[in-house]
C-alpha cells in the first residue's frame, strides 16, 4: 500500500512539476502512456488471467478510438456520449469477436483474433467518408463539463490518470471475486474446472468482453489526446506492441500493464531522442535503429526475468519477508 500511495503522489505532483519547468511536450508524453497503460491493463486482463494470447486487441482500441472521432466529427463533443459509446461499440465487438474465437483453442485462436483484427482494420480503411487510410483530423478534444477544459494538458492528463486508477482498481476487484478466482482456474486447468461445473466458455467471453470495452475507451483516449485517428491504431502489430508491454511488465500481475507500457514508451524515447555516449562509441548510429536497442533490452528482460518488471519487486518482497 506505501508503494501504491508513492506512486500515485508522483504521478499527482508530476504535470505540476512538468508545466513549472514549461515542459509540455513531456507532459503530453504523459498523457500518452497513461492510455497506453489503459489500453496494455485491458489486455492484461485476458493474457495474464484468462491465458488467452489475443493479437486482436488492436481492434477493439481502434473501435472505440473510430466511435468517439466520428462523434465529435458529427458535432457530438460531449465526452459523455462519446467515450461510454466507445466503450459499448468495443465491448459489444469484442462480444461479437469472442464468441467465435472461443470456440477454437491456442495457435488457432490467436490467427482468429488476428484475422478479425485485420478485417476490421480493413473495413476502417475503407471508410472514405472518415478519411480512408489517411486518417481523421478532430475539429478539437471531446468536452467534459464541470468547468474542466480537456484542451488544457494538465487536465487532461488528471482526467486519464482518473480513469487509469479507477480502471485498475477496478481490475484488482474483479480479479479477487468469485469472477476472477474463476477465471485463473480455468487459466490453469480449463478441462478441470469444466469438470468442476464452470461454464468456461462464459467466463472467458465475459473477460474477453470486458478487456475490448476498456481497449475501447482507451483508444477514446488516445484519439482525443492526439485530435487525430488513423486506420494503423487497428493493425495488429500495435496488438503486439500492447502485448509486449503486458509480457514487459509482468503477466497476470495488477500493475504489469501500466509498468511495461510506461517503460517500452519511456524506453523507445529514451533510444530515439537522447544520445547514450557509451552506446553511440559502440555503434555511432544506433539512433536509426532504435528498434534493434529496444529489441535487446527486452529480450535480456524475458530472458533474466521471466516474470517482467512487476515480479522483479515481487521477489524482493518475498525475499525480505522470508529474511
Amino acid at each position: 500500500m506505501i508503494r501504491v500511495a508513492f506512486i500515485l503522489a508522483f504521478a499527482i505532483a508530476l504535470p505540476l512539476a512538468l508545466k513549472a519547468g514549461d515542459q509540455l511536450f513531456y507532459l503530453s508524453f504523459a498523457s500518452r502512456i497513461l492510455i497506453t497503460a489503459l489500453a496494455a491493463s485491458s489486455l492484461n486482463l485476458v493474457l495474464g488471467y484468462g491465458g488467452m494470447v489475443s493479437f486482436g486487441h488492436a481492434a477493439f482500441v481502434g473501435t472505440g478510438a473510430y466511435v468517439a472521432s466520428i462523434a465529435l466529427v458529427e458535432g457530438i463533443s460531449s465526452a459523455w456520449f462519446g467515450w461510454p459509446a466507445a466503450l459499448l461499440a468495443s465491448g459489444l465487438a469484442a462480444l461479437a469477436i469472442g464468441a467465435v474465437s472461443l470456440r477454437t483453442r491456442g495457435v488457432y485462436f490467436i490467427m482468429i483474433t488476428l484475422a478479425f483484427a485485420q478485417m476490421v482494420y480493413y473495413l476502417v480503411n475503407s471508410m472514405k467518408a472518415y478519411g480512408g487510410d489517411e486518417g481523421l483530423t478532430l475539429p478539437a478534444r471531446a468536452t467534459l463539463g464541470f468547468g474542466l477544459d480537456l484542451g488544457d494538458e494538465v487536465t487532461f492528463y488528471y482526467v486519464a490518470l482518473s480513469i487509469l486508477s479507477i480502471s485498475v482498481f477496478s481490475l484488482h476487484r474483479l480479479i479477487n471475486a468469485r469472477f476472477g478466482r474463476a477465471l485463473i482456474a480455468i487459466r490453469e486447468n480449463e478441462e478441470r474446472a469444466e469438470a468442476l461445473g464452470f461454464p468456461v466458455r462464459r467466463y472467458k467471453l465475459v473477460a474477453f468482453a470486458i478487456a475490448g470495452a476498456v481497449g475501447g475507451l482507451a483508444g477514446a483516449l488516445l484519439a482525443s489526446h492526439g485530435k487525430y485517428v488513423n486506420p494503423n491504431v487497428l493493425h495488429w502489430t500495435q496488438s503486439g506492441t500492447l502485448l509486449i508491454m503486458v509480457i514487459l511488465g509482468g503477466v497476470g500481475r495488477l500493475w504489469g500493464g501500466v509498468i511495461g507500457a510506461a517503460a517500452l514508451l519511456v524506453l523507445e524515447h529514451v533510444m530515439a531522442e537522447h544520445k547514450i555516449e557509451w552506446l553511440a562509441a559502440l555503434a555511432p548510429n544506433y539512433q536509426q535503429h532504435a528498434s534493434l536497442g529496444v529489441g535487446i533490452v527486452l529480450l535480456a528482460i524475458v530472458l533474466y526475468a521471466p516474470q517482467g518488471i512487476a515480479g522483479l519487486f515481487s521477489e524482493k518482497r518475498s525475499r525480505k519477508t522470508h529474511a
